[in-house]
Parts: C-alpha cells; structure tokens; sequence
C-alpha cells in the first residue's frame, strides 16, 4: 500500500497518544481515550513525568484549550469561532483524536450540505428491493458518532442553510436521533459530542438560530498574539509539511519565516511593528496559515528549481499572491507597503527587488 499524502492526527500522533495514555492515570469521561489533563496536554505540549516530551500542536493560550476539553466533558457541543487560518479544524481533529481515538466522524459543512449528510441516507438499490430497513440506512458520520459515543466534526457551520443547521437542535439537546421512517431512534452512547467550526468571515451568511447557538459553548481561537508564536507555529507547520511532502530543499531559515510573519502581521494590523508607520490592509486574511502556505510553496521552489536553500526569490511569488487577492485595490496597497516600508527596512533590499519583479 502507498504511503498516504495526509494521516490522520491519531495515526501521526500515535506514539504520543499511547504514552500519554499509558502515563495518564487521572480520571478519564465515559469512552474517553484519555483525561481531560492528558487531552489539553496532548494539545499545548508538555513533559511528562517520566521526561517523554509531548509537542504542542496548539500554540497559544492553555485556558483555552481547557475550557474547549471542559465543554465537551459536558453535555454542551462545542462551537470553535475564529477568523480564517486560526486552527479552527487543526484544534477539532486534534480533540478528537486524543478523545476518540478517531478524528475521521466529519462532516464538511457547504451551501450544499443537505439534511441526509447529517441524520442519515438510504441505499436506494435495497431500499426499492426490500423496503425501509435498518439494513437499508446509510449512517453518516454523525450517526456513526452517536452509536459509537465518538466525538463528531461539523465543519464551517455557517455554511451550511440554516433549516439543515436546525437537524442538529433535537439531536444536541435530546442526544437522540428518529428514524421515522422505522419507527425508532438512535440514541447517543456516553462519549459522544460535536465539534463544529465557524469561520469569523461568514457571519450573516447563515446565522445560527438563538436555539442552536444554546446548544453550543463558544471558544473563539485568536490570532496568535506575538510575532515569536506566529513564527513557531509557521515553522513547525512547514517542517511537517515538508517531510510529508518529501520536499528536496533545506529547512527554511528563521529570518526568512520571520520575514513573512511580519509582513502578514503588519498588513493585518495596518502598522508597521515599530508603531512608526500606518498602512493599508488589503482584503485577504493573511493568517498563519496563509504564511505556512507561503513558506511551503517557497520550499517546493528552491528544492526543484533553485539550489535547494529558501531565498527572496522564492516566497516572492506565493508571497505576492496571498496578499493581492483584488488585482486593482489589492495590488496599490502592496505596492505602497513596498515602497513605503519594505523597500526602507536594512537587510530587506533582496525581498524588495524579488516582490518588484513579481508585482510589475
């Protein structure tokens, strides 16, 4: 068998899950895999007490990490909001691998999501042979979840129409699921919950009902607060990335990510690091995901077509195209942010001349 593009968190992670489950002696919910100490720790990374060193996967506050494992020791699902590239579905995966076991209970939210994608579906070929049947049923992950008391993944909740969202009100609140049709219900079995994610974007596209949003316990993830996490985070990704990728280039330097890091950070906040000088936001996001997605591509490029070491010329294109994503407005302002504050900045002069070239 091929060796898979992407494994799941608990097939990556697996030789930390075990030896956090193995160390792990604190009380643990029905059907979880581990506490929810060993949960959070699983998440933020830590030394355990015979020195085995867990690695973060999250970087940011530990309180909310807690607070998202508290809510889902309870009978509350819960909502992580936050804007694009916050690790909103990283976070989710990774919750349900050290609880579950399984993080593959996922439902990808759309404007197309239909009410069958979260309750249940029919194999029409048996369901006309022998009629409505148990047999005949199509489970999705949701219902697979409940039965098995595994923790659920619904993905961009805002996305999906709000009457489809609604499904959700009675399976939450009576943790039980009809089938009319057979005249029965599937309930939940302890363990079982929901993660759903909603993007900070897509507010007013399909609001959330005042009796769904009851329901759920809210978590928003934030952008990372300090330029030293973002570039953590951005270089733990790429380093990732690139062994799955089996990219033939160099570990990409600090100074580099650094550099992306900051221009992404300024842009967002629409001033330079040092408070000197204002500039212009354009209208992307350009969150930490954005600059690993920049980095990575950067890596592809100096592996296959240059010397196998990241430089300016590199990242310039990725870079130039994450930012200008409306080819008018976009492009004044990176154009100014060019000039004004990349072209000024000492050491920054072979960036400047590679985003020149691109942006002509």
């Amino acid at each position: 068998m091929s060796a898979v593009l992407r494994q799941h968190a608990e097939q990556e992670y697996a030789h930390e899950l075990a030896e956090l489950s193995q160390q792990d002696k604190r009380q643990r919910p029905a059907n979880w895999k581990l506490s929810p100490w060993a949960v959070v720790t699983y998440l933020v990374g830590g030394k355990l007490d015979n020195g085995f060193e867990v690695t973060p996967k999250y970087i940011g506050s530990r309180r909310l990490m807690e607070i998202a494992v508290a809510t889902l020791a309870t009978d509350r699902a819960l909502l992580l909001l936050g804007v694009p590239g916050t690790a909103k579905s990283w976070v989710s995966e990774h919750l349900a691998a050290a609880i579950s076991g399984d993080s593959t209970m996922l439902v990808q939210g759309t404007a197309g999501t239909g009410e069958e994608s979260i309750r249940y579906g029919w194999n029409y070929a048996r369901l006309l042979a022998e009629g409505p049947s148990m047999q005949a049923l199509v489970a999705t992950p949701v219902m697979r979840a409940m039965q098995d008391g595994k923790i659920a993944r619904l993905e961009e909740l805002t996305r999906i129409p709000a009457d489809v969202q609604d499904t959700l009100i009675t399976l939450l609140s009576e943790k039980t699921m009809p089938v009319p049709e057979l005249n029965t219900e599937v309930q939940a079995v302890k363990g079982f919950n929901m993660i759903a994610t909603a993007n900070d974007r897509d507010r007013g596209v399909n609001e959330l009902s005042s009796a769904l949003k009851r329901r759920f316990n809210t978590v928003v993830l934030p952008l990372p607060d300090t330029i030293e996490d973002e570039v953590d985070i951005v270089k733990r990704r790429v380093d990732s990335l690139g062994k799955a990728l089996e990219i033939p280039a160099e570990k990409p330097p600090l100074e580099e990510i650094r550099r992306v890091v900051t221009i992404f950070r300024e842009l967002r906040s629409g001033t330079t690091v040092d408070g000197k000088t204002k500039v212009k936001s354009p209208s992307g996001t350009l969150s930490s995901a954005e600059a690993i997605s920049v980095v990575s591509n950067g890596l592809v490029m100096a592996g296959h077509f240059g010397d196998g070491n990241l430089h300016a010329n590199d990242i310039a294109a990725s870079l130039v195209g994450a930012v200008v994503k409306d080819p008018v407005q976009d492009r004044l302002i990176w154009l100014e942010y060019l000039e004004t504050v990349v072209k000024e900045r000492d050491g920054w002069k072979d960036l400047y001349r590679a985003c020149r070239e691109i942006s002509e």
